[in-house]
């Protein structure tokens, strides 16, 4: 489908999905960021749901201005996938085994490593910059550089909620790993710090949403937030990197005989915000659930723990700010899931992957998300399908 077009008090809202099928809380919140004097678009991806501030799977181009909730408290998160030489033939019936390898290699949850990842020991990982990116933490917040010890043993975890590592099966029967993951807990605190800063400011006092706050080109703030924001997304990037070359490892120690061989890894963020130029404008383009797909551009949309992922090529549509949408989406909170949810439900809908089926991940389960094939039908004209892919392993914290 192409969008649909609401209007709002600055600018349209574009909407790659059915408004009618929005919760009036999300369509509030789109409304909401349509008034701040400062935007200059706002598309709405099909995975769009309700968030703080700002809706999961929106899309803000804003000129001088830039709002820290609309990127969301898991600065950096996104996705980073790669194929191997292995076909479906090659793994074997049993996969819990090399669940409990991928699980043991890369600490979940609230897990980390219990001494720091020296990235020139592991396969492929390229070092380039890692020193300079490190000594870079100095000039980061003064209220989160008690936290260094933490971010450093958290590099290369994935963490809890929908974060995931996957192992998956294209449907010409190759072998993919698949993994989901942000800036951890040093991302989360500097979004939370600098969001708090933002909602004294005097300019954003007669905002209709105080999680709307936003920096301002050209003063301290803004430089100190963006500062910190371009260091978290660069923590991301790593992070998922060096969880990549881990399971890579696993993957090689595990088929020894096979000599497993890698294609170049896929990664891209989905909360973030980038500078891009469009009709003539410098804008900053925040993307929360959203990735970029530019013309050719690959990116990584999932679905959930039972039902599979895409691997998507851009179209480099403007109207959406060469953007798609970061996944399905969920069309029902955690607590409700929970409340609607049985183990034996969750057993019945990740039947056939080899994946936690505790209580624990009730609220993950695909029941709560909305159908994967749907939301990609409805951004044809954003990004184009090169491989779908089903797991057979999925690794939760």
């Amino acid at each position: 489908m192409s969008y649909v077009e609401l209007p709002g008090a600055k600018v349209p809202i574009r909407m790659w999905t059915d408004p009618a099928t929005v919760e009036e809380g999300a369509l509030q919140q789109l409304r909401n960021v349509a008034t701040l004097p400062w935007i200059k678009g706002l598309a709405v991806m099909p995975d769009v749901h309700y968030g703080k501030g700002a809706t999961v799977g929106s899309v803000i181009a804003m000129q001088g201005a830039v709002c820290p909730a609309a990127v969301g408290v898991d600065i950096g998160c996104g996705m980073s996938a790669v194929k191997t030489s292995l076909t479906a033939n090659d793994l074997p019936g049993d996969l819990s085994r090399l669940r409990s390898k991928i699980e043991q290699a890369i600490p979940v949850g609230r897990g980390m490593h219990r001494e720091e990842v020296d990235p020139a020991r592991l396969y492929r990982f390229p070092t380039g910059g890692w020193d300079d990116f490190w000594s870079r933490f100095d000039g980061v917040a003064d209220a989160v550089k008690f936290r260094r010890s933490r971010a450093v043993l958290q590099m290369g975890t994935l963490g809890a909620g929908n974060h995931f590592a996957e192992v998956c099966i294209d449907m010409q029967g190759e072998v993919w790993l698949m993994l989901h993951s942000g800036s951890r807990n040093i991302g989360k605190e500097l979004a939370e710090h600098h969001i708090g800063v933002a909602q004294k400011l005097p300019h954003n006092q007669g905002l209709i949403d105080r999680d709307l706050a936003v920096f301002v080109a050209d003063t301290p703030q803004m430089a100190a937030y963006r500062n910190d924001l371009f260091w978290a997304q660069e923590y991301a990037k790593y992070n998922r990197a060096i969880m990549m070359a881990l399971f890579q490892e696993v993957v090689r120690k595990e088929f020894r005989k096979a000599k497993v061989t890698f294609e170049p890894v896929i990664s891209c963020h989905h909360n973030y915000v980038a500078e891009e130029r469009y009709e003539g404008m410098d804008l900053l383009v925040t993307r929360k659930g959203a990735i970029r797909a530019g013309s050719g551009e690959f990116g990584i949309i999932p679905g959930s723990m039972g039902t599979g992922s895409y691997i998507v090529k851009g179209l480099g549509n403007a109207a959406s700010f060469n953007s798609a949408s970061h996944g399905a989406g969920r069309r029902m909170s955690r607590n409700a899931a929970k409340k609607r949810f049985s183990t034996r439900d969750l057993e019945e809908q990740t039947r056939g992957v080899e994946c936690r089926k505790d209580s624990g991940v009730v609220d993950e389960i695909p029941g709560a998300y909305k159908p994967i094939e749907k939301v990609i039908e409805q951004q044809a004209d954003l990004v184009e399908v090169v491989a779908k892919l089903k797991q057979v392993i999925c690794v939760k914290g």
